[in-house]
């Protein structure tokens, strides 16, 4: 079904309030033939005239009579909602949904979030944390967010932007026999025979920590395994077991021994879109990448 353009309906208007369809024209800035045309495709599409045309003037037929609040409603919405675009693209309102790893939302996004809420209250960021990078990935693929942020995406087509680089840092009680130790580093292999604070399969840490250890040569063996990101360093400060976590998560005045595994252990984080971002999104990573503190102070 053939559904009336919002010219047509702005056509219809015009003439109604001018009263003319030569005043109308004049005001359209079109030719009065080419304001007739849509008139009568307009009526076509609606099944019957809407305008009767007399002498001096015109006039409302009964359809036209019932159409005219109709067309008036829809001018307004579309101008609305042209307004709301342009306020949107303005950054003075709208929504940004934005999709992170666990780690990224506990470590650097909060001064980043509570920045953009200083500078731009009327743009509400709508979070989803995904526990490993295949799923922020898959998220995104399927378009369930705006921007993503996490590590490196594999494979990914669309627009990327680094953010730096992310180090870890190996967390130990305060009591522990290596605390304190020239240099503040650690080599993997003197923790091999300790179990470890591990992370739950389905955190993408679990992964990283697998693969760093498997590098040093051996296996960790897992004390406990922690859903939340979070849990990790508290578990390890606790004494349950050394844990490897990215180093922008750690509070200030942590309680606890923080150690730099030797070799690094690093990994980029990143900002990507499925397609060139619009203004909001450019808006937010380019403060995303000046306000992140993503590896150590």
């Amino acid at each position: 079904m053939t559904m009336p353009t919002l010219r047509q309906l702005e056509y219809l208007v015009t003439v109604v309030d001018t009263g003319s369809f030569t005043r109308a024209a004049e005001q359209l800035h079109v030719t009065q033939p080419a304001l007739s045309h849509q008139i009568r495709a307009l009526e076509s599409t609606l099944g019957g005239p809407l305008l009767e045309r007399l002498p001096r003037s015109v006039r409302l037929t009964p359809t036209g009579r019932a159409v005219l609040p109709h067309a008036r409603a829809a001018l307004a919405e579309a101008e609305r909602l042209s307004a709301t675009a342009r306020r949107t693209a303005g950054l003075e309102e709208g929504e940004l949904e934005v999709a992170v790893i666990y780690s990224v939302s506990l470590g650097i996004l909060p001064p980043v979030l509570r920045e953009w809420r200083r500078r731009h209250p009327g743009v509400r960021i709508r979070l989803r944390e995904h526990s490993h990078a295949d799923r922020l990935q898959d998220a995104m693929t399927a378009g369930r967010a705006d921007l993503a942020i996490g590590p490196v995406p594999p494979g990914w087509t669309g627009p990327i932007r680094e953010l730096g680089v992310e180090e870890f840092t190996v967390v130990l009680p305060a009591d522990d026999p290596l605390a304190g130790r020239p240099g503040g580093t650690v080599a993997l292999t003197e923790l091999a025979d300790r179990a470890w604070v591990h992370y739950a399969p389905d955190n993408g840490l679990a992964d990283l920590l697998d693969h760093v250890c498997a590098q040093a040569g051996f296996r960790p063996e897992a004390a406990v395994r922690a859903e939340q990101t979070s849990a990790a360093p508290l578990l390890a400060a606790a004494g349950l077991g050394p844990a490897l976590v990215p180093a922008n998560i750690i509070p200030p005045h942590f309680d606890g021994t923080l150690l730099r595994p030797d070799p690094p252990v690093r990994r980029t984080l990143t900002a990507y879109t499925r397609t060139r971002p619009d203004p909001l999104t450019v808006a937010f990573t380019d403060l995303l990448a000046r306000q992140a503190r993503v590896g150590p102070a």
